[in-house]
């Protein structure tokens, strides 16, 4: 398990920044933690243990209204790291990050990678670029849910379903009315603009199974100029 620590440290990028020595000894203190679809990494307002590496497979990051309603931020495919902020700003995890496929994640406590920056500001210079990053990715979202139409939103939604599934084919594990509640609208507007998606040949839809059949016309939807 440390050897396989170790590679899913070295597949961050921004690991490159601290010399091979270092990797080791933080992976001999990393814990690594395996996750079934649908199990929870962490939930929102936890007190921050550390920065997390998902190494193998990919996990959502969830908002949670108070009255129950998610959001799901963005979904991380190995390699990522996911609570970079938190580690830093010392508050608690902003958001709740759970598995969709079976997962290996790394933990590194926060005691161990705050060390680890101290002795390596580039290390902490790489991690700036990648808030910004994520920072953009949020800007975007928060434009494509106050200004995107529940069409675009549905389009992106379904290519990034086929990016994480890697195929064109893949399950649709919610009910439409899951779906319609995490994009901001009701069942029957989903509903719709899936029956349209078929009319125009985008997609093919049997039981619980979506296929793509036109990716690059659903790309062209998920791109429409808001």
């Amino acid at each position: 398990m440390l050897t396989t620590k170790l590679e899913m440290l070295q597949a961050i990028e921004v690991f490159s920044a601290v010399s091979r020595g270092e990797q080791e000894d933080l992976a001999k203190v990393a814990v690594a933690k395996q996750y079934s679809p649908g199990d929870v990494l962490f939930l929102e307002g936890q007190p921050c243990e550390g920065l997390w590496i998902i190494g193998e497979g990919a996990a959502k990051v969830v908002k949670t209204s108070p009255q129950g309603r998610q959001i799901v931020l963005t979904t991380q495919i190995a390699p990522a790291t996911v609570a970079e902020v938190p580690v830093f700003d010392g508050g608690p995890y902003p958001a709740s990050v759970i598995a969709v496929q079976d997962t290996v994640a790394v933990l590194i406590l926060k005691q161990d990678f705050l060390r680890l920056c101290r002795n390596n500001p580039e290390l902490t210079l790489r991690f700036l670029k990648v808030f910004g990053r994520r920072l953009r990715q949020l800007v975007g979202l928060a434009e494509q849910i106050t200004f995107g139409s529940i069409r675009q939103r549905l389009a992106i939604d379904l290519l990034d379903r086929a990016k994480l599934a890697g195929a064109l084919v893949f399950p649709l594990e919610e009910t439409q009315e899951q779906l319609a509640a995490r994009l901001g609208t009701v069942r029957e507007v989903v509903s719709r603009n899936l029956s349209r998606f078929q009319s125009e040949g985008l997609l093919r839809m049997e039981r619980r199974t979506v296929e793509i059949l036109d990716a690059a016309e659903l790309e062209m939807e998920a791109n429409t100029e808001l």
